[in-house]
């Protein structure tokens, strides 16, 4: 069989042909892509033509076709559905592919051809629009920050760094898989199941069956965060326990260990922040993102620690009330902090529990109704599904997306439900990028990890879940509605702190009432989610102390590894609990009551994802997204007074989603909302705006 990644895919929107792929012509496709890549590139450095747009800037974006193709195709199939093999074909390339970065990346002949454009530039001999501007701006500051001017001793020992950071996180991501998975607990009295639906035992009966086919008990897995959504239901507080301390145990033993891994890897990016001249590896980030400074970064947790710890410690002395009114001697301990929050807002009227809920959040109706109704309402865009169109697991469903005058915009892959096979969490990836250029399309993934339904019931789904939807679904808008010339900077191709934005600004939808009455509906009789518990929902947007302080702790544990000057790192792996108590405790958040959202041993984002020193970017976007809502309000008409329409659509895709990373990121929030973002609507949100 012919190698299908070898040549652009013949299906409609240059969809990968995932039935004729196999995982061997990933290998081929990876050699000959970085071969054809390099060759391309030597042509282009060592061409004796003048530098212009087309033989430089053109020719730069079409250099790597296979190898893009070929890694577009095969990320997504790996994280969402791994194996043996996939699994040795990352190990094998991953420092490969870094090697063969550097080739690039420290070649002075490809940085000398693009000084000599610069140069023409400016002596008005080659006009360059703000997109030619743009990309050429980013491709000299990349080369620069990169090491180019290195003496070549450093250069050689970069080139070392570089390969061995790209082999410890493959292996950091492959032990954390295998991890979760082993910290799936196991129960065979279904009585300790107390509080779980009959719907949610059914699936836990079929994950263990999964794992076992002869296996009649039930298997609680393991989701990718600390908070598990079981502990909101479970009755059985020993079993809650257990499943705590298995999501906090993860990595800190046995053959799943990540400790020695995650130091090395915070080891290596000081020592390579220390030879390309700064600090320490968050000073390397934050300066191409839009923070711009480690200090912008700082000053912000700092802002909000001592009032969010304070919200949290008066949430948790009214859940100790709670306590004690049942378990008159209990103490309060983490495990319990869900369970009792839930029956709380349930029990002061504050809105449904999360079991009330899940019969009115019926997944297919959520997307249908409820996420691609928000697209259509905002920016005029219909969904098809495609039956006919395969994607990268049997799960995963193709659609067709078209505009609002009918034209074909693109597709959107979307793979709903959790398998041991896949990364915890919830991602968008672009298959392919859209571009002017090249005249692709864009094709968007969205990956998620809900319980799969036993066979013939409902997929019932968490309010959390549904809020994880419509955030993935708002990547994917900015890819889908990317409006550029180079597929480079397409879509979700922004500084790390800006791409979270449109993600944070498509949950509002969620709580959106009119949409609610469509896509919130009973499974069995079709009866809408009572209105009380839609105003309780609406009314509940304010972030609670835990969910803003588990996420903050983290982002503190972010910059402290990579903050930290190599000499007070840990040596070894030994020394990373001891390491993340200091560190939350010298930033006035140890409250124990709140674990981080990810404990260091299975922090994905920053170790074996691209969030190094930038997980921050949740927040600082939050305070764009924040400051957008409020923008939205302003739109509002008396039809729609939560600003849903298609004029204020229109503008955020025009002035926002459009322009992906073509221009400064910041220019374009500028030119949207006419200043600077403003933090109060932000405090108001976290309840700290006194």
């Amino acid at each position: 069989m012919a190698n299908p990644l070898l040549a652009p895919s013949a299906l409609e929107y240059s969809l990968p042909d995932y039935a004729r792929i196999r995982d061997a012509h990933v290998r081929e496709a990876l050699e000959v892509g970085m071969a054809e890549q390099l060759a391309a590139l030597r042509a282009l450095a060592q061409s004796q033509e003048p530098a212009t747009v087309e033989n430089v800037l053109h020719a730069w974006e079409t250099s790597g076709a296979t190898l893009d193709r070929t890694l577009a195709a095969f990320w997504v199939a790996k994280a969402a559905d791994t194996n043996d093999e996939r699994d040795a074909i990352m190990t094998e390339f991953s420092p490969r592919l870094a090697q063969h970065s550097d080739a690039i990346m420290l070649d002075p002949d490809l940085y000398a051809r693009l000084r000599a454009l610069r140069e023409r530039a400016d002596a008005g001999e080659v006009e360059l629009d703000k997109q030619d501007e743009f990309v050429l701006i980013e491709r000299l500051r990349g080369y620069e920050r990169g090491g180019v001017n290195l003496p070549e001793d450093r250069q050689t020992r970069l080139r070392e760094l570089n390969a061995e950071l790209a082999a410890l996180s493959t292996e950091f991501d492959r032990l954390l898989v295998a991890g979760r998975n082993a910290a799936a607990v196991h129960v065979t009295d279904e009585a300790r199941l107390a509080g779980l639906p009959a719907d949610d035992r059914a699936g836990l009966r079929e994950s263990a069956r999964a794992r076992d086919e002869a296996d009649e008990g039930w298997l609680l897995t393991i989701t990718n965060t600390t908070r598990q959504p079981l502990l909101d239901s479970l009755e059985d507080r020993a079993l809650r326990e257990q499943v705590f301390r298995a999501s906090t145990g993860r990595g800190l033993g046995g053959e799943h260990d990540t400790r020695e891994i995650l130091v090395r890897i915070a080891r290596l990016r000081a020592e390579r922040a220390t030879l390309l001249g700064y600090a320490h590896h968050a000073a390397y980030v934050h300066e191409v993102a839009c923070a711009k400074s480690t200090d912008a970064v700082n000053d912000l947790l700092a802002r909000l620690a001592a009032g969010v710890v304070q919200i949290a410690e008066r949430e948790a002395e009214e859940l100790r009330e709670q306590l004690h009114t049942v378990e008159p001697e209990a103490t309060l301990e983490p495990w319990d902090w869900q369970f009792l929050a839930a029956a709380r807002r349930s029990a002061r009227g504050a809105g449904p529990d999360p079991e009330q809920l899940k019969p009115y959040l019926e997944y297919s109706r959520v997307l249908h109704d409820g996420v691609f109704a928000a697209a259509t309402a905002l920016y005029g865009l219909t969904f098809r599904e495609r039956p006919d169109l395969v994607g990268y697991t049997d799960d995963a469903t193709v659609y067709e997306v078209r505009d609002e005058d009918g034209t074909v915009l693109g597709a959107v892959v979307i793979d709903p439900y959790t398998r041991p096979t896949k990364r915890g969490g919830a991602w968008m990836t672009s298959v392919v990028n859209q571009s002017h250029l090249l005249g692709d399309l864009p094709v968007v993934t969205n990956t998620c990890n809900l319980p799969a339904p036993a066979p013939g019931l409902p997929s019932l789904m968490s309010w959390d879940s549904v809020i994880t939807l419509f955030h993935e679904f708002g990547h994917d808008l900015h890819g889908l509605l990317s409006d550029v010339r180079y597929p480079s900077r397409s879509g979700t191709s922004v500084p790390r702190d800006f791409v979270e934005f449109p993600s944070q600004v498509n949950e509002i939808w969620a709580f959106e009432p009119e949409l609610i009455a469509g896509y919130a509906r009973h499974h069995e009789t079709d009866e809408p989610l009572p209105q009380e518990w839609v105003q309780a929902l609406v009314d509940g947007r304010q972030e609670s102390g835990y969910a803003t302080l588990e996420l903050l702790k983290a982002m503190i544990l972010d910059q402290a590894w990579h903050q930290t000057p190599l000499a007070e790192l840990p040596a070894d792996g030994s020394g990373v609990e001891a390491f993340e108590a200091a560190v939350l405790e010298r930033a006035g958040v140890a409250f124990p009551l709140v674990p981080p959202r990810y404990r260091s041993a299975y922090f994905h984002h920053i170790f074996g994802g691209g969030y190094s020193a930038g997980y921050y970017s949740y927040l600082w976007s939050e305070v764009m997204d924040a400051d957008t809502v409020a923008w939205f309000r302003e739109q509002g008409t008396p039809d729609q007074p939560g600003g849903m329409t298609r004029e204020a659509g229109e503008r955020f895709r025009r002035e926002l989603l459009g322009p992906g990373g073509s221009v400064e990121a910041l220019e374009t929030y500028r030119r949207f909302r006419g200043a600077d973002p403003d933090v109060t609507p932000l405090l108001h949100r976290l309840g700290l705006a006194g």
